[in-house]
């Protein structure tokens, strides 16, 4: 599952940080693999991350999948598939703004291995991939495609292209399922282990909130479902008159048609001295599995918060914040992040609740213009880390801590 911290989201462009952690220190690191790097330009084996002609979000996102690493690199119109020494074994492109791929092209000694798509992508962001290596694009529709929902006043102008294993389009997937009406905006795409499609959309109207589509393996509509901040629960402020509620992420099951999400709620901030209000404050995160065919609840965990101080002239003010949550594992654990000096912070909360682990990812955060990254469903969290002379890719293992924590 892979997080865009725009992101992984993010994607997120990364500055010097006023913040420090004073709890890291005790915190063990988890060691990082380095695997390969991609320098920037426009050949196949090249990644753009940042267009000059674009403006905005960078728009690149990772999936790891059974060790491959699938790259949808917005910024050029393309998606690479490599394996974990930075082979190129599929080129999916524009060829509008690519060039000729040396496969494509004929030439001479190349390699024979690698495989090439040419595909019109107008504006790709988020992909998946199923356990049949069928791989799944968000698209934007070019303009004389796109429609305008009346009620929602929300503009519909994006759809999941699907690819079967040796890259043929078959179909895009639409609100009522294969070739359908677009959706809105696409936060993210996820696939279970029946190969079900699930899509989160996102809405600027705080009513409408989340909307949920969840797709059989033949494409058809199972369940759609709307999440916003006044259906879900609120164990801190049941009446809901003195709380905010922000739903920070949703992600599917991987094993059941489960939803989890991952909830933040807030409080007005009084100034102590002056007695007026002056923001909002987090009071704590619940983390809740939602049944898709049901509805139901559980009654939810509390997440753990991280804790950080700001040191002005002559104070120092400590105060807790939310991670963001990034996935469910496979085996059943939930892994939250947040940044920090050192790199990232990782918290991993057993859905039991019986163990939590926390640890740091490390690496140079000032240096890192951008950074993506991937929850696999076995508990790999995998990184594309971009600074001014490459692309870098990586993973740390925290499956092996999992397995280590199941063990005692």
């Amino acid at each position: 599952m892979q997080l865009k911290i725009n992101a992984l989201s993010v994607i997120v462009v990364l500055s010097c940080t006023f913040f420090s952690c004073s709890r890291e220190k005790v915190v063990e690191n988890v060691p990082r693999e380095e695997l390969f790097s991609l320098n920037y330009g426009n050949f196949e084996d090249e990644i753009n991350l940042f267009s000059l002609s674009d403006v905005g979000e960078i728009n690149t996102s990772l999936v790891m999948h059974e060790g491959f690493f699938y790259i949808a690199n917005g910024e050029a119109g393309k998606i690479m598939k490599m394996n974990s020494y930075g082979d190129l074994l599929t080129l999916y492109f524009n060829e509008d703004i690519n060039p000729v791929p040396s496969v494509q092209a004929g030439i001479s000694g190349s390699n024979a291995t690698r495989k090439s798509i040419s595909y019109p992508f107008n504006s790709i962001s988020s992909i998946a991939v199923d356990s049949r290596q069928y791989l799944y694009v968000v698209d934007r529709l070019p303009p004389e495609r796109v429609e305008y929902d009346s009620n929602t006043k929300e503009i519909l102008g994006q759809v999941v292209l699907r690819f079967d294993d040796e890259g043929n389009f078959l179909d895009y997937f639409g609100q009522q399922g294969r070739g359908a009406l677009p959706f809105a905006y696409i936060r993210n795409i996820y696939v279970t282990r029946h190969r079900e499609l699930v899509v989160i959309c996102k809405s600027d109207d705080s009513n409408v909130g989340e909307t949920v589509y969840w797709f059989s393996s033949e494409g058809f509509l199972l369940t759609k479902l709307q999440i916003n901040s006044k259906n879900v629960p609120n164990p801190v402020d049941p009446e809901g008159n003195e709380s905010f509620v922000a739903i920070e992420n949703v992600v599917p099951g991987y094993d059941d048609r489960m939803l989890y999400l991952s909830i933040n709620y807030y409080r007005n901030y009084v100034d102590e001295a002056s007695r007026v209000q002056s923001g909002i404050e987090y009071i704590s995160t619940y983390l809740y599995s939602l049944d898709v065919e049901t509805g139901i609840f559980d009654e939810g965990i509390e997440v753990p918060s991280d804790y950080y101080e700001v040191a002005g002239d002559y104070s120092k003010h400590e105060f807790n914040v939310p991670y963001e949550f990034m996935g469910v594992t496979a085996t059943g654990w939930a892994f939250y992040v947040n940044s920090i000096d050192a790199g990232l912070n990782v918290q991993m909360v057993q859905l039991n609740g019986q163990h939590i682990l926390k640890r740091v990812l490390t690496f140079d955060r000032y240096r890192s213009l951008f950074y993506a990254l991937n929850l696999s469903e076995t508990g790999v969290i995998s990184a594309l880390i971009g600074n001014r002379e490459k692309a870098s890719f990586c993973w740390w293992r925290t499956d092996s801590l999992i397995k280590a924590a199941i063990k005692n």
